[in-house]
């Protein structure tokens, strides 16, 4: 099944992810697709805050996982813009995929074959400066 929405500021969007996380199991793996500054990672913001995880979350373009306990389930952030097909068994990502958390992946359309069937797939696209239409295809929920 499809659902579009549309958020007008990050508030929004967070709040999205925030109620998205009240559906999420153990097992869940959400696959952010979407252009740079869309908002993927305030979207993993609010659903860590739905989970019950506290403290700072951002992007890990740089360290490509995050993780982060102390909610209701660990979260598994996983941004792949900067990996290879090649580099994934040094991140461990199958293991994120296939864990006992939640795996939020950002830029998941380069890996997309890796991912399980019931993969939640959400794409985010640009509608204006602040206003977001977010697809969500939901095979897991």
């Amino acid at each position: 099944m499809k659902q579009i929405l549309y958020t007008e500021s990050e508030q929004e969007t967070e709040k999205f992810g925030r109620t998205l996380a009240e559906k999420l199991r153990e097992g869940s793996v959400v696959a952010l697709c979407g252009e740079l500054g869309t908002g993927k990672t305030t979207l993993v913001r609010g659903i860590a805050r739905g989970l019950g995880v506290k403290g700072y979350v951002k992007s890990p373009s740089f360290t490509i996982v995050h993780i982060y306990r102390g909610g209701r389930l660990p979260l598994y952030h996983i941004d792949l813009y900067r990996v290879e097909p090649d580099e994934l068994s040094t991140i461990e990502f199958e293991e994120y995929v296939w864990s006992q958390g939640v795996c939020v992946i950002e830029w998941a359309e380069k890996m997309k074959h890796l991912l399980p069937e019931n993969t939640i797939y959400i794409h985010i696209t640009h509608e204006g400066e602040n206003r977001r239409k977010i697809e969500l295809r939901n095979g897991g929920l």
